[in-house]
């Protein structure tokens, strides 16, 4: 992406300002062992309608941000088929009908490669988006994400995806620590607990925000309509 001037957000604490051409949009695990019937949310006795809520804005985003040539990183969670990269602490978990690697509906349950661990339909990645695959929850661990941001100069993150306290929370944690700024999508991100969305939220942006911004895609949206428009009237004078 060329250069371009910073863009301003309103969001909580206060306002979020970023450059597009050092801003990634990062989705991260919306697969369907999280989101539909059958997968790994569902074993783990989760109503998966809880997180359907995000998909409809953040289709939205997506869309903006391509369309205004944002850099867009994907990840998912799951495991190499051998199980060799899954701790026994994750893989045993009380109380799941299904465990990981497990047969179900969708294929093994979050191993690599099998259709269930793949990103759903309505946000599934385009030609040239990385794609992390990851075993843990944050994204940095164990992955290339790091490198990937540095390689393409990204030094903030729009952060979307599953489930809010959980795989988000621990990415924009490590993002924090490695000195990204973080903006959270309010209505981009959800959990299978409603309570758990709200306070996830509140310690995002509490004491100042203590590990980013919160705002919701509305907010986004209306600053990337400013790119959007600056584009079109850049592309109004050259043709003149």
């Amino acid at each position: 992406m060329t250069p371009t001037a910073p863009l301003t957000v309103s969001a909580r604490p206060y306002e979020y300002t970023f450059d597009p051409a050092t801003t990634a949009l990062v989705l991260i695990d919306m697969q369907r062992d999280f989101l539909e019937p059958g997968g790994f949310g569902e074993s783990l006795g989760n109503d998966v309608s809880q997180l359907r809520s995000t998909i409809e804005p953040l289709a939205a985003v997506l869309a903006a941000a391509r369309a205004v040539g944002l850099t867009v990183i994907h990840t998912r969670e799951g495991h190499l088929p051998d199980l060799s990269d899954l701790p026994p602490a994750k893989l045993n978990r009380g109380g799941a009908t299904l465990k990981i690697g497990d047969g179900g509906p969708k294929g093994r349950i979050l191993i690599r490669g099998e259709y269930g661990q793949d990103i759903i339909d309505e946000l599934a990645p385009a030609e040239g988006e990385p794609v992390i695959d990851k075993p843990g929850k944050g994204a940095f661990y164990a992955t290339e994400f790091g490198d990937v941001l540095k390689a393409r100069g990204i030094t903030s993150l729009v952060v979307t995806g599953v489930t809010t306290e959980v795989c988000v929370h621990t990415t924009v944690r490590e993002a924090n620590d490695r000195g990204y700024e973080c903006l959270v999508l309010s209505d981009c991100v959800g959990s299978y607990f409603p309570e758990f969305q709200r306070v996830a939220l509140e310690m995002i942006a509490a004491q100042g925000g203590i590990f980013g911004w919160v705002a919701s895609s509305e907010q986004f949206l209306d600053a990337l309509a400013v790119l959007g428009a600056s584009a079109v009237a850049s592309s109004a004078v050259a043709a003149s």
